[in-house]
């Protein structure tokens, strides 16, 4: 199910990888992380090589809601009662930076992408939710950020109360990438799509990233794949999880007009924000998010569609789709070196579905890295941390769920697929009609082609 902002989409031209081929930096991974990383490497005089598996922006990032944000939900309260105040501040700090290049970008290129500035707002319809509110709102101004308690909002919604932010923003980001192939291309980096990297070998001072059809070696690696392709070292399967959301784009057959945009802070959580569609303005709304593999309770499109309709009952449907994220542990993305014993392969991962401002700040991270450069926000995002057991359940759950998927169990005296990331037992997605990994996320078409990662290989399936 292809996005609304993959009608967009002119980056399916590339060809694919064909032979053996050298460079300074192999980007895997043709998302916004992985395109924004090659921006600024090349504007360094790094060659670069990005290889996609399928076509540019056809994963999370043209699935995304394009909201270029530094308010992630209720986040600043959790950051400072876990990590301080300091930590709390520099999160909120390089996700402030990251809108601010980001737009720098988009007028330096001269990209047009649908860029806006909008107030972000958490809100709540329950009165149960409304001392979180207040609590976000006391943290924020203790570390300075620009936000205020509301109890209004530009929706058709009885609210209890609301967090504002002040100079957000939002874009298309399918023609935000657009944007930023034009320029990688004037800059002499070379894409490959339908290319997909099956591993990272290590050969002397270099690696080789392989391909179906060809390689490259490089003395660089960045893996911007949303979950990483090597398993080993890393461990990112005990480190995180992924989580399937549902997107409906409606037209509200009203003159649709907000400030903001807008997510609750209730569960199940839902996302909305105005989509421009020529002259008029379209309503998306994402959410009912719930973890990949797991059993799906009802129709999530039709769940979100009726709460369209509370707020506009001339609403009709225009687009919908899925999306697949990274949900770190600790709610923190990783970002910086994959692991201690592998020198100069970077990772960006786990960004919680605030993957326009984490891809900003992972680009710049790498970059800085591969530079030789200190970068100030580093060591908030380090990618080999291992205080993951704050979120002790969860953690217990994942191991669990690993072990317990490995053991394969028949039904019906047929053996059920098992994933060729690591053998885990597949769920059948009957409302999608894939096999799905409960254990690390990973998704096949019901013929066992992988559509997500971390798997690479497809399964045999008879």
């Amino acid at each position: 199910m292809d996005s609304f902002w993959n009608i967009n989409n002119e980056n399916n031209r590339f060809a694919s990888l064909d032979g053996d081929i050298q460079a300074d930096v192999c980007v895997i991974g043709g998302g916004l992380t992985g395109l924004t990383t090659a921006y600024y490497l090349s504007k360094e005089g790094k060659k670069v090589v990005v290889l996609e598996k399928d076509v540019i922006c056809s994963g999370t990032s043209g699935g995304t809601t394009g909201k270029v944000t530094s308010q992630h939900g209720l986040i600043y309260k959790y950051l400072k009662d876990s990590n301080g105040k300091e930590f709390a501040r520099k999160y909120y700090e390089a996700n402030e930076k990251a809108i601010k290049d980001i737009e720098k970008i988009i007028n330096e290129e001269k990209i047009e992408c649908d860029f806006e500035k909008k107030k972000a707002y958490v809100y709540t319809e329950s009165k149960n939710e409304i001392q979180n509110i207040k609590n976000e709102v006391e943290v924020t101004n203790k570390l300075d950020i620009d936000s205020k308690f509301v109890d209004k909002i530009d929706l058709p919604l009885e609210i209890f109360g609301a967090i504002q932010f002040q100079n957000q923003a939002q874009f298309n980001p399918v023609k935000y990438a657009n944007g930023l192939v034009k320029s990688l291309l004037k800059n002499g980096v070379a894409i490959y799509e339908k290319s997909k990297a099956m591993d990272v070998l290590e050969d002397d001072e270099e690696y080789t990233v392989t391909t179906i059809n060809g390689s490259v070696n490089a003395k660089y690696v960045v893996i911007a794949t949303r979950y990483p392709i090597i398993t080993f070292p890393g461990y990112y399967f005990l480190k995180m999880y992924q989580s399937t959301s549902y997107a409906l784009i409606v037209d509200t057959n009203t003159d649709l007009q907000t400030d903001g945009y807008y997510i609750n802070s209730e569960t199940p959580q839902i996302s909305l924000r105005t989509v421009k569609d020529g002259d008029k303005n379209l309503l998306l709304i994402v959410g009912y998010d719930y973890k990949t593999g797991s059993e799906i309770i009802g129709n999530p499109f039709d769940y979100l569609f009726a709460r369209v309709k509370r707020m506009f009952p001339k609403a009709e449907i225009v687009k919908y789709w899925t999306a697949e994220d990274c949900i770190s542990l600790d709610k923190i993305p990783y970002i910086g070196d994959f692991s201690n014993v592998l020198d100069n392969v970077y990772v960006a991962t786990g960004f919680n579905k605030w993957g326009m401002t984490s891809s900003n700040i992972s680009a710049n991270i790498i970059t800085d890295k591969i530079m030789g450069r200190e970068n100030e926000y580093e060591e908030i995002f380090r990618s080999s941390r291992l205080e993951i057991i704050k979120n002790k359940d969860e953690a217990i759950n994942m191991l669990k769920e690993s072990v317990d998927g490995i053991v394969v169990k028949r039904i019906k005296g047929k053996p059920t697929p098992t994933c060729t990331h690591l053998g885990c037992k597949l769920s059948w997605n009957q409302l999608e009609e894939t096999w799905d990994c409960p254990c690390h996320g990973s998704r096949y078409t019901k013929r066992g082609f992988v559509i997500e990662s971390p798997a690479v290989s497809n399964l045999e399936i008879d």
